[in-house]
Formats: structure tokens, sequence, C-alpha cells
């Protein structure tokens, strides 16, 4: 307690540097656990939390037994793993082949480009899905004008998890680049005019040099993406979902939206939640022990 009262005495302008982050997150990530425990109960609103009748893992066990339950696994993990393969490694591979670009008005102008989607809403970008992929779109357009057969992309099941994806890359490529940017900043020169002096070429002071260097934040950023590989954004399935096609676009937090918000079943869409939240700190947890083992970088 002494320890903590002259650390607080020396460093307090830190500490109050930092009050405004820690209060955020414990009104609204903290307080609002307090809710968590409706899973556990037939909740009624007229009854309140403390008043509602405790159920166990009654509703968890229906979620479980539900005919929806393994095309929600199958679909949010599924989206969640496609994601992590293809969005992840190509803002690392955007920031090393941007690091190469040696004009720095036609690198700033690449720059411009590829972060201006960042900027753009879901719902914009959904929208701008919709008008190149109807039926009559551009797309389509040109699909014909090569001999081809116009494909109905936003209504075919097989398509759901490609158009996410690719479109999620398209919008954040760009600015997931940056940390990346700014870690290979961090490199001494020095180490690539010893390699070009050994005879090195481009590829292989990439590889040898620019690559380990930037390894500890690729490895802090896969275990945070990797904790979040359940978590598939409700906005942007949402807009592209509808009744075609459900079979492949139903992911677990559309579940909930219609179960909780549509259908008012508060306790049933809270334990689908917990359910998800808890498999992604599992996923999290297991990331960050391999990460320490294999590379010793981790988050704890």
């Amino acid at each position: 307690m002494t320890k903590l009262k002259k650390s607080f005495r020396k460093n307090w302008d830190l500490y109050l540097l930092i009050t405004p982050v820690m209060a955020y997150f414990i009104i609204f990530h903290y307080v609002p656990m307090y809710g968590v425990q409706i899973a556990f109960k037939d909740f009624i609103a007229t009854q309140g939390i403390w008043g509602s009748e405790w159920v166990g893992l009654k509703h968890f066990e229906r979620f479980f037994d539900s005919y929806y339950f393994w095309r929600l696994i199958k679909n949010t993990l599924g989206i969640g793993l496609y994601t992590l393969a293809v969005a992840f490694p190509i803002p690392i591979i955007v920031a090393l082949m941007l690091n190469e670009v040696r004009n720095s008005k036609f690198k700033k102008f690449v720059q411009t480009v590829i972060y201006a989607p960042h900027f753009l809403s879901t719902v914009v970008v959904v929208g701008m899905m919709i008008l190149f992929l109807k039926p009559d779109g551009l797309v389509n357009q040109v699909i014909i004008l090569l001999g081809g057969t116009p494909i109905s992309f936003m209504t075919e099941p097989a398509w759901f998890k490609s158009l996410y994806v690719m479109s999620d890359v398209w919008q954040t490529m760009g600015w997931s680049s940056i940390i990346y940017l700014a870690a290979l900043t961090a490199i001494d020169h020095s180490q690539h005019e010893a390699a070009m002096i050994d005879g090195a070429s481009r590829l292989q002071r990439i590889w040898h040099i620019n690559v380990p260097a930037i390894m500890p934040t690729i490895v802090i950023l896969f275990i945070l993406n990797a904790g979040n590989v359940m978590s598939v954004g409700f906005e942007k399935v949402f807009l592209m979902q509808n009744t075609l096609n459900m079979s492949t676009s139903d992911v677990i937090s559309t579940f909930v939206y219609r179960s909780g918000i549509l259908d008012a079943q508060y306790s049933f869409s809270a334990a689908v939640g917990l359910f998800n939240s808890v498999i992604n700190f599992i996923l999290l947890v297991m990331v960050n022990r391999f990460a320490k083992k294999v590379n010793e970088t981790s988050l704890w």
C-alpha cells in the first residue's frame, strides 16, 4: 500500500491522464455486465433482473438443441476464419510494398487512394455493392460482354462469404497498413546498407530485415484479431442479408438481433451472446499462449 501511494505521488499526472480511459471502460464495458445474469433467468421486464426467476442453463441448452445452432456456428466461424486468413495478411503486404516506394508523390497518391474507403460508412459500401453487383449492374454487364451468363451475386448463397470478405479487404486494408508502416519506419537504415554491401537483393532485405522487425507487431495484432473471430460485424451482414442467402449469411449477431429485438426473447438472446463472447475469450487465451511459446511475444 505504501509503494502504491509513493507511485501515485510520483506519477500522479500519468494516473490522471489514464483516468478518463479507465472511466470509459468501467462505465460502458464493466457496469453493463451486471445485466449478463438475465442469460440465466427468465427475464420479465416488469419484475426486473433481480425479480425474474432463475433458470440456470435452460437458455443455453435450448440454443444448443436448436435447429439453427450448427448453421450459426458454421457461418460465423467460416466468415471469421475467412476474414482472418485473407484480410489480416493483405495490410502487411501493402505496408511492405509501400515502404519500398521511393517516389514520394506516387506513394502519397497510393496511400490516399487506399485509405479513402475506410471513411465510407458500411451502409454506403453495401449500397455500392448492390448497385455494381445487381443483375443489370456494371459487373454483370461486363460478364455479358465477355460472353458469360449474369450472376445474381447478392442473392446467391455461395457468393456471400467472398463478397463480405473481399469488400472488407477493400475497405480496411489501407487503414490497417498504417500501424505496420509506422513499425517499418523504426528500422535502422544501416541494416539495409550492410545487407546491400553483402549483395542481398531487395526481396531478401524485405524478408530478412523488414519482416522480422515488424513481427512483434504482427503477432500482437494477430492475437487481437483471432480473439474476434466469432465477432462477425452485425451491420454489414444484416445489410447484405436477404431471404435467399440466409443459409450462409445467418450468423450469431443477426440471430441475437432477431431473437432479442424482434421476438423480445431477452434471456435467450443474452445467453446466445454470452456464449459467443466466451468462445472469443477462449480463442484469445489459446492463441496468446501459443504465440508466447512460439514467438515469445504476447499480450500478457
